[in-house]
């Protein structure tokens, strides 16, 4: 494994979670914000965003359970229900009081979750924000590439057949067609992304993990009735070059939402905007907080 991804791992943290282990990583001081990374990947893809994001704030970032560091069990039923009781026990734990929340990718309906316990008066602690980035926020909307439709929408020893024999070349070029056209990862990123993505063998449940974007339909009514009763100040940074959660996301959320803040970035950026213009795109993340502090 790349040293860089090595370092990830050895300097991070594991906590129990019923029989399993999550991994996560803590940095820098101040008011905390708890970050929930996406599919396929893990909290790594962060890695240059949180230490900038560090100077100002206390950053917490976990890997789901079934992704990156933390273990990934073949066998299991994996659920936006039991990935908020994590981040819940997490902040617990960690006595975190009040927290912001950025949450990505498959990461934005662990926060509509949260949205919805909170209302339900079943969170740990105080959300003090969310910021969504590039998510399927509305099911009807969300364009899923073939790719995920082969994995997790076929028969599922289909989908365990693709996954785990899925070439890195056939990963690669999906991941790189959700950037800009002018803001590409480089190879080594996606390499050390590779390596993660197999580590424990996870690059096998790929399809289980995939499922969950299809199941999300079931839970649009209760997340987004949440999100427009909710006094937690919500945005969403949105790359508007993202094919499957780009433009048309960004103005179905200002419209459903119109207490929100709709962010956008370069219409070069596609669906990792915290990756392709991380000063721009914290920059437009600090001035909504200050925005909504003041």
């Amino acid at each position: 494994m790349n040293r860089s991804a090595m370092e990830w791992l050895e300097n991070g943290i594991f906590f129990n979670h019923k029989s399993y282990k999550i991994f996560y990583n803590q940095f820098g001081s101040g008011e905390d914000i708890i970050i929930a990374h996406g599919y396929p990947y893990s909290s790594y893809e962060w890695k240059d965003v949180i230490a900038l994001l560090s100077k100002n704030f206390r950053v917490t970032i976990f890997d789901l359970l079934g992704f990156g560091f933390s273990d990934k069990p073949e066998t299991h039923t994996y659920s936006f229900e039991e990935y908020t009781d994590i981040l819940n026990k997490l902040a617990l734990n960690l006595k975190i009081a009040e927290a912001h929340i950025i949450a990505h990718d498959l990461g934005v309906s662990i926060a509509q979750e949260l949205i919805a316990n909170e209302q339900e008066d079943n969170v740990n602690f105080s959300v003090k924000s969310v910021c969504f980035v590039n998510g399927n926020l509305f099911a009807d909307v969300y364009q899923p590439r073939l790719i995920q439709r082969l994995l997790s929408q076929t028969p599922s020893f289909i989908g365990g057949f693709l996954s785990r024999n899925i070439p890195k070349k056939m990963v690669h070029c999906s991941i790189r067609n959700l950037y800009g056209k002018f803001s590409q990862p480089s190879e080594e990123f996606l390499n050390e992304l590779w390596d993660i993505l197999n580590y424990k063998k996870g690059k096998n449940i790929s399809y289980l993990l995939g499922k969950l974007v299809f199941e999300k339909i079931k839970y649009q009514d209760r997340w987004i009735s949440a999100m427009k009763e909710t006094t937690i100040p919500l945005a969403y940074i949105c790359g508007p070059a993202d094919p499957n959660s780009g433009i048309k996301m960004g103005t179905t959320f200002e419209k459903r939402i119109p207490k929100g803040n709709l962010i956008w970035m370069d219409n070069q950026i596609g669906h990792w905007p915290m990756i392709e213009d991380k000063n721009t795109f914290l920059k437009k993340y600090y001035e909504w907080l200050k925005g909504i502090q003041n």
